[in-house]
Order: C-alpha cells, then structure tokens, then sequence
C-alpha cells in the first residue's frame, strides 16, 4: 500500500465521525512568530485542515504484465522505418512492392471499388459466414466452379478475417471437436503458425521440411515424420509458394504425401495465401489442394486475398472445409458459425465485395489473372537477377541455383542468426534472422547490392 504523509507534523490525523481522515496543523509563519502575511498585512496564525495524500510508486494490477518481444516480422518493419541509412532495403515483411519499391494497388481493384460505388452498396451487418457472393467466388476460385465436391454442396465456406483468421478459426473448431487430435507444422514455417495453435489450445509438433545441406526439400524427413504422428493427426501443409522457404514439392511428391495421409487416416490442413501470386496461374497453385479433394480427403483450406489482389489492410480471406457429404458440411458450418460469433460477431464488407465483383465479372477476372502474372513475373525476373549477381560476384564455387529452385515472394538464403545479423548492421537489409528475404520487396536495381550483402555475410560471418 501507498504510504500517507500529511502537511504537518504537528498534529495527528483526527477521525471526524465517519469522514476521511484530515491532518490538521497550523500554518508556518514567513515574517515574525505566530504570524503569516496576508497580501501585506499580519494576522495570527490559523490553524487549517487539509487531507492525506498519497504518495510513493501507485500499484497496478498489471505490474507483473512483462514487455512483450518485438513480433520478428512486423517488427523488422519497425527497425527499417527507424533506419536513416539511404541504402537500406526492407525486405521483411511479404508485402509486394513496384520496381521502384511503392506499394501497388492493382487496377482491377480500383475498377471493383468503383463499381461498388456506383452500386451504392450499403454498410450493413454481413451474415456471421460473410458474404454470400464472395464465399461462392472463393469456394470455386480455389477448387474449380466443376468441382464434384462443390456440385454435391461439400463445401463449408465461411469468409474470415484473411489467413490469419481463417486459421485462428479452424484451430477453433479443432481444439472444440477434435481435442485428442495434434497438428503437425513444417519446419520452419510461417511465423505465426505456431502462435495460432498456441492461443487455440491445438498441440503441435513439427515435421521435417528443410534440409539445410541442400538449401531444398527434406523429402525424405518430412515423410518419416508424418507417418510417425499419430493416426488422425491434422497436417498442416503450404498449398504454394512455401513460407518461409520457397520451397514446394513436385506433382510427384504431392502424391505421395497424399498416400502416406490417406495411409494414416491424417487430415490435411492447407494454408493458401498465395494462390495466382506464385506461379502467376490460379490454377496451377491450386494443384495440391484439388489432388487431396479429388482423392477424397476431407480437407481444410484457409485462403487470404493479402497478395494475389493486395488486399492486405482489407483482411479478406476464408476458411472452407470440405466434407464427405453435404449433411456433414452443414453442420461443420452452423458450429463454424457459431465459433466465429463471440469472436468478432461477423466478417467486414469491403474486401470481400471487391474479391466478389472481380471473380464475378469476366472482364475483371481477366485483367486480375493478367495483372497476377506481371507481379509473379516481376518477382522471376528479380530472382533470377539475384542470382546471376550472386553467380558473377562470388568467386569461392558456391552453388546459389537454390534460389532459381525456389518459388514465390520468398528466398531461403541459408543464412543463420548471426549473418542475418551483419546483413541488418552492416549492409542495413533488414529481413528476418531464420535468413529469409522478400523478393517483393527487391527491385532489379537493388539486387547488386544484395548480391555484395549476402557474399560477405555468408562469407565473413560464422
């Protein structure tokens, strides 16, 4: 408790029948004893009352709240505003940038919101499972409008707040309906994959991923892993363009995996954030995706709008689970429903009726399918750049093909903790320290520059 003092120490506190304690005492004279001026005359002192004040350090019922740590994405981008260095480079978080690193609204969205506008669309409540034009456009965009599983009404769709929530949501509903079961996490994988199932209650474990030899795919120990997990286990797989690798597996692979899934009766569980923004083609990102539905899994797939249409302060994206029937499809829907309602009562307007209007309209669906394919080509080009610098300036015969391998806004560097370091102190390229960079964020006249930052912090740096 805070301690009391009192404006005198001639007298003590008095309790005055029910009302706080006072102190009383007696004002110190300035000119002769006994006396105080008053705007320049003497009178005797008076005695006066005053009350107790608090004082010392106040408590709070949050003192024991500790500083969180900076987040080691967003937070990247909170260093590089810091920065005052003219050559600094941000290429931490996956936002995608022009070639003279601004930030690109697509045109087909301004086309969308301006017919939204026309529309005069209203501002009212959504439905708790969103809007239904968006969630029919979402559903067929990912699986295909022909799809058996779609056509038989399999599909529980409900819009969420991009792939964030989306996940957040399925964890939800696994950790409520299936609270023996465990997902297993590549490793690595994006970093807040593992905060969502934290906060859901969802155990997780992690499956082999990345081989750090090769800077490629670790086939093999991601096999071995998920035929180790327990039977009925959720897997939770990069649909394309895996964060923060790179690195996704061949046609080839995915059958694979698919047999090992179906061989122990686990559940996979895709996280489709950059479906058209890998390949530049909608459909061939979502191969793995339509293989699992096509084989007869029922499956989960949280999708997000952030980077195919940029829509990244809009958080549009959706959860769908696909069933064995439509009966069961309803009702995993109704409890999805019911889950998102005291989370945030229902999803915003916006986006999801941009989303809708360019999906919906055939001329804008075109324009968005060819802007895709200018910002996957952009980042091909910035790529391959990357590593002819890298090919041209490194002497030693380091092998950089990997980063030609890989796919999607991501490079893996192979870069540890310590070079990710120098890369931020020296060369002020601010990434994240598992070594990965955005290539979305790199521009062609940049990738020199880069090329010097990486040779010596892989080379000078242990």
């Amino acid at each position: 408790m805070a301690s009391l003092v009192f404006s005198s120490t001639s007298a003590s506190p008095v309790a005055l029948r029910g009302r706080p304690k006072l102190a009383i005492g007696v004002a110190q004279p300035q000119s002769g004893a006994g006396h105080v001026s008053v705007r320049g005359k003497d009178r005797k002192a008076r005695p006066f009352i005053t009350r107790a004040v608090a004082v010392g350090k106040k408590v709070s019922r949050f003192d024991d709240v500790a500083m969180a740590p900076p987040d080691p994405i967003l937070g990247v981008s909170e260093a590089f505003r810091a920065c005052t260095n003219e050559l600094k480079l941000n290429l931490g978080v996956g936002a995608y940038r022009t070639e003279d690193l601004q930030p690109y609204v697509l045109n087909v969205v301004k086309k969308a919101e301006k017919l939204m506008l026309e529309k005069g669309d209203n501002k009212e409540y959504l439905p708790i499972e969103g809007l239904a034009a968006f969630n029919k456009a979402t559903a067929e965009l990912l699986l295909g409008a022909d799809n058996r599983a779609i056509q038989s009404q399999r599909v529980a769709t409900v819009q969420g707040l991009s792939g964030t929530g989306s996940l957040r949501l399925a964890a939800a509903f696994i950790n409520r309906y299936c609270p023996n079961s465990k997902v297993l996490i590549s490793s690595p994988t994006w970093g807040n994959h593992k905060n969502i199932f934290n906060d859901a209650g969802v155990p997780w474990s992690e499956y082999g991923y990345y081989d750090p030899k090769t800077v490629g795919l670790d086939f093999e120990g991601m096999i071995a892993d998920i035929k180790a997990a327990p039977s009925g286990s959720f897997i939770l797989l990069h649909g394309c363009a895996h964060n923060p690798t790179g690195i996704d597996p061949t046609p080839e692979q995915w059958t694979k995996i698919a047999d090992v899934l179906e061989e122990k009766g686990h559940t996979p569980f895709f996280d489709v954030a950059y479906q058209g923004f890998a390949s530049g083609s909608l459909d061939e990102d979502a191969h793995a995706v339509r293989l699992f539905v096509e084989r007869g899994f029922e499956v989960f797939v949280a999708q997000s709008y952030s980077k195919n249409l940029g829509l990244y302060s809009e958080r549009i994206g959706a959860i769908n689970v696909v069933c064995s029937s439509s009966d069961v499809a309803n009702r995993v829907k109704s409890q999805l429903k019911r889950l998102a309602r005291p989370m945030y009562s229902n999803p915003p307007v916006h986006g999801a009726r941009i989303v809708a209007n360019v999906v919906g309209d055939p001329n804008l669906f075109s324009e968005w399918k060819a802007e895709m394919e200018e910002m996957a080509g952009r980042i091909k080009s910035v790529r391959k750049r990357l590593y002819d610098n890298l090919s041209q300036k490194d002497k030693s015969g380091k092998d950089w093909s990997f980063i030609l391998k890989q796919i999607g806004m991501f490079s893996f560097t192979g870069l540890n903790t310590s070079q990710s370091g120098n890369m931020t102190n020296k060369w002020h390229v601010y990434m994240t320290k598992d070594g990965r960079i955005s290539l979305a964020g790199l521009s062609l006249a940049k990738c020199e520059y880069l090329a010097d930052a990486i040779i010596d912090s892989y080379h000078n740096v242990n």
